[in-house]
């Protein structure tokens, strides 16, 4: 079956150093854009992170420091993905989680502009927990019957995801989606937006330390503040907000904290 697109969809799936979105960084990435008509674009790269590969990390995907030591760093083609990705909604398995927000921190350290508020996100892998709740290579066997070769090199995972997804839609076409409480909360179909809205979520930033709440208000995830308005601890405590900019958080959350502060105080 051929997707129904609205817009370009890059699938994509990144290995990296490890997996704090804050501290490490993209050793590979590949992309398959699908265009509306059909047409498959892909961009892969092996890439220099800057910082050492621990072994654990190869011992994962198989890169090490000597695979990488000639290779282009992120910054030098962060230009060139950022293009490719224009105008495009993105895809992948667990990349709201993951893939994205770390994307998103290379993007920032390189001065590149990538704005992912303005793109559809569709999470294979949520799609599949709520239907089948197995990992890539379980979803590639129940979906496609076949095993998952080369499991944990980008292209290979990027292309396997994208044979899952086309495999979900084709066999949860027109079904509900049910979530862990029995609330009917959407349904599959071939429309990109409508699985972005199933596969999203709250998140305000990509780490999650702010989500919205049931009213679509800026909380806080974590932490003394939990559950209380973003707005109302800028307020009462200014100083959690320097705080929150001094300490290790991920450069995307340092952003979005910044955004709801200026727009608070604007309105003030």
């Amino acid at each position: 079956m051929q997707l129904n697109l609205r817009n370009p969809l890059c699938v994509f799936d990144l290995e990296t150093t490890g997996t704090n979105i804050s501290t490490d960084r993209i050793i590979e990435i590949a992309v398959i854009k699908v265009m509306p008509n059909g047409e498959i674009q892909k961009k892969a790269e092996v890439l220099n992170p800057t910082i050492p590969i621990p072994a654990e990390s190869t011992r994962f995907h198989g890169l090490t420091d000597d695979d990488v030591k000639d290779k282009p760093t992120f910054k030098d083609v962060a230009k060139d993905y950022a293009k490719f990705f224009e105008g495009a909604d993105l895809a992948g398995f667990n990349v709201l989680k993951f893939d994205i927000p770390i994307l998103v921190e290379e993007f920032l350290r390189a001065g590149v502009e990538f704005d992912y508020n303005r793109k559809k996100i569709i999470d294979a892998q949520r799609i599949f927990h709520f239907m089948e709740k197995r990992t890539l290579s379980a979803a590639y066997k129940f979906y496609l019957n076949k095993e998952l070769q080369e499991s944990h090199t980008a292209e290979a995972d990027t292309q396997a995801t994208l044979d899952v997804l086309l495999a979900q839609i084709e066999k949860y076409d027109g079904q509900p989606v049910i979530d862990g409480l029995g609330k009917t909360i959407g349904e599959i179909k071939n429309d990109m937006e409508s699985l972005a809205k199933l596969t999203g979520s709250g998140l305000v930033d990509l780490a999650g330390r702010m989500i919205k709440n049931e009213k679509g208000e800026e909380v806080f995830n974590f932490g003394k503040h939990k559950n209380k308005k973003v707005v109302d601890i800028l307020k009462q405590e200014p100083s959690y907000y320097d705080w929150m900019m001094n300490g290790d958080f991920p450069l995307d959350t340092k952003r979005k904290l910044t955004e709801i502060k200026l727009r608070a105080f604007k309105n003030k």
